[in-house]
């Protein structure tokens, strides 16, 4: 009765835990994580427009020291010098593509906090929801094989010693085997 109870629970749950990977596993993690207003980065350009152009696209790189934040919200120094390469380039009249692709030409892509669907990056998005669906596979196949399973035959000896230990009584040394 509770395999088959535990069998029911976990193909309840089954497509909202896949729901939950898909939607927490793979989202990309600006989308997760935005900054507080007040943790971003000071600007420091002259030219407000400019600067704006900086900041959007500084949100779309990864600090490679923190790497939990972006170019923007981070204040580490190569943060900071990212940020001024950033500047230099827009302000040379450089496009946001050129740009990106001036910073993942030296730092690789792990530099984007949404990197591209390419052979290298395969396992980075099919990779959770592969794990997902192997974990719930076996899980399902252990649950399956357990309830088939007999359940261990108790000899009297057995019995007696359990209804002794639940009344309270000392254990009793089991017997040897005979012979």
């Amino acid at each position: 009765m509770r395999a088959d109870f535990l069998r029911r629970m976990t193909l309840s749950l089954l497509p909202a835990l896949l729901l939950a990977a898909v939607l927490f596993g793979v989202a990309p993690a600006p989308a997760l994580a935005q900054a507080a207003p007040g943790s971003e980065a000071v600007p420091t350009a002259k030219d407000p427009e400019l600067e704006a152009r900086v900041m959007e696209l500084s949100h779309v790189l990864r600090c490679l020291v923190c790497q939990n934040q972006s170019v923007a919200e981070s204040n580490a120094p190569l943060a900071v010098d990212l940020r001024n390469q950033v500047r230099e380039q827009l302000a040379a009249g450089k496009s946001e593509a050129e740009v990106i692709d001036f910073m993942t030409a030296r730092y690789g892509d792990f530099v984007l906090y949404l990197p591209p669907f390419k052979a290298t990056t395969l396992m980075l998005w099919v990779g959770p929801a592969l794990l997902l669906v192997g974990c719930a596979g076996w899980l399902a196949w252990r649950l399956r094989r357990r309830t088939r399973e007999a359940p261990p035959v108790l000899t009297p000896e057995d019995h007696r010693r359990a209804r002794a230990l639940l009344e309270g009584a000392a254990p009793l040394p089991p017997k040897e085997p005979r012979s």
